[in-house]
């Protein structure tokens, strides 16, 4: 049987703005060009653990618009399975509206709409796909009730479960249900503080949620990850960052994929940190994840980035 993830996510159609810089309050800036994309934390995730070379599928909702449609394919297109993706009537699909400075920095308004009715109603109806998978990925831009009850699901049966905790908010409830929290280093503050020393608060959050790994990402410097009683310091390799949209996405999927493959959650973490500087430096969202082969290439390229563990 082929390795499976299963992501519970959101779909936000993308509305990307490219400025100079962010605007002031108050004011009016001209920008540089505009975009659309699809996109939303699930979506990214789910076509980057596709492109990774896992069985990927996908639990969500969207609007019967015309956004809708066009993720719709894109799923499709990526042979990603849909039975999980239901449609809402009633609500539009999500969208982002996504500001993207000319170093590539980024800052997202989102506006969920059918998202929100990814309740633990809508899990109880997919369960079957999350009791089937080998790892479950998990981001908060749902509702909190529905990933609760997806990760309890999964736990029951052994799936394990990698929580990508975005936006950050407590996480405090998922304690005994995690097994790999991914965040960034700003999330990472919120969820362990920012007093004492960053292996002292990486077990802190270690032991706030029962047990699970740690690995803290940091964009262009790479990422820490809690082994045991230390740290270990995966660096990213040197690129020319144009658009970081999508890029931590990436970096979830192609981890969760890796780990559904039987690697290392180091080894893992090495590889969907190269899958992620690929990715930024292309424009756009779940569009700009590498696939597998590509990130072997780059890898077998670079000397010192090596997917050995």
């Amino acid at each position: 049987m082929s390795a499976t993830v299963a992501v519970f996510g959101s779909f936000m159609m993308d509305l990307i703005a490219y400025a100079p810089r962010r605007p002031v309050p108050g004011e009016t800036l001209r920008g540089d060009s505009f975009a659309t994309a699809l996109g939303g934390k699930g979506f990214n995730q789910v076509v980057a653990a596709s492109r990774a070379g896992v069985s990927a599928r996908m639990l969500g909702r969207v609007g019967t618009d015309d956004f809708g449609d066009l993720f719709i394919q894109a799923l499709s297109d990526e042979q990603i399975l849909l039975v999980g993706v239901e449609r809402d009537r009633d609500a539009g699909t999500g969208v982002g509206l996504p500001v993207v400075e000319s170093g590539g920095e980024n800052s997202i308004i989102i506006v969920p709409r059918a998202n929100d009715g990814a309740d633990h109603l809508f899990v109880e109806r997919h369960k079957g796909l999350i009791q089937s998978s080998n790892v479950l990925l998990l981001q908060l831009e749902l509702p909190v009730d529905g990933a609760l009850a997806a990760a309890r699901i999964a736990k029951e049966v052994g799936v394990r479960v990698v929580l990508n905790p975005a936006p950050a908010t407590s996480v405090a409830q998922f304690s005994g249900l995690v097994d790999v929290i991914v965040p960034n280093e700003v999330e990472f503050a919120a969820l362990a503080g920012e007093h004492g020393s960053m292996i002292e608060r990486a077990v802190k959050l270690h032991d706030r949620l029962s047990g699970c790994d740690v690995v803290i990402t940091r964009g262009s410097q790479g990422a820490y990850v809690l082994d045991g009683d230390h740290l270990v310091t995966i660096p990213a390799p040197t690129v020319t960052a144009i658009d970081t949209i999508g890029a931590g996405d990436t970096l979830c999927g192609y981890l969760a994929a890796r780990l559904a493959l039987g690697d290392t959650l180091i080894a893992a973490t090495r590889m969907a940190i190269v899958a992620a500087s690929i990715s930024v430096t292309r424009r756009g969202g779940a569009q700009s994840s590498p696939v597998a082969e590509e990130v072997l290439r780059f890898m077998a390229e670079n000397r010192h980035v090596s997917a050995e563990s």
